[in-house]
């Protein structure tokens, strides 16, 4: 018997698909997969269905029957009632724990693995690297927004004060160094990776008496 187009024959019953659980279908699979360390090669060898039809169901664009959903539920091991239903989202919020690196305060605000760009909060506290510091290259862009305090990046021969409100990106290709040569703890939002946003650089020379503040 022909089934309708968003139904599933399944334990001898007709059961309908919403549009919502349709949709929902393809992010459940990549996160299967994904939480399994599995890659498309790897699934499409324990199940015999192809790379491009995984690809596509996965992205939305392959309508899911229940000769691919069975094999797929066996190989991650779940039912297929967790591939098929209308679930609530997951927890979206980032729980990131803070960690120290070089005495600055690092907090995550990205999943590990989330994209290509990593955000952080971080936290750097009065007096770091007052003295001279040594400026570092590597490879990337570096964006950072000036959340409180004040910052001070040397940046090639040049030296700025960040304050509050302020945004600066570059490419860390130029020798850079950050520092917090003053009083009050500096807290910014900072972005790592090979590529960032392009943003008005509203940072500005700094007067020689500031840094004495």
């Amino acid at each position: 018997m022909a089934t309708p187009g968003n139904a599933l024959c399944w334990n001898g019953k007709l059961t309908t698909m919403t549009d919502d659980a349709l949709a929902n279908v393809g992010p459940r699979l990549r996160s299967l997969r994904q939480e399994r360390g599995a890659t498309l090669a790897d699934l499409s060898a324990s199940t015999g269905i192809s790379v491009s039809t995984l690809s596509r169901l996965e992205s939305g664009r392959r309508r899911p029957t229940l000769e691919l959903l069975l094999p797929l539920a066996r190989a991650h091991g779940v039912g297929l009632d967790a591939l098929v239903d209308a679930a609530a989202p997951e927890d979206p919020r980032v729980h990131g724990h803070p960690f120290d690196r070089e005495g600055v305060t690092m907090v995550p605000l990205t999943r590990s693995g989330s994209g290509s760009l990593q955000a952080y909060q971080q936290v750097f506290p009065p007096r770091w690297r007052a003295g001279p510091a040594e400026q570092k290259v590597h490879d990337g862009f570096e964006w950072l927004y000036v959340l409180s305090g004040r910052l001070r990046l040397l940046l090639g021969p040049r030296e700025f004060v960040l304050t509050s409100g302020e945004v600066v990106e570059f490419d860390t290709r130029v020798p850079h160094a950050f520092s917090n040569p003053f009083a009050e703890p500096a807290e910014v939002l900072t972005l790592f990776g090979p590529q960032g946003e392009r943003l008005h650089v509203r940072a500005r020379p700094a007067p020689r008496e500031a840094l004495r503040g």
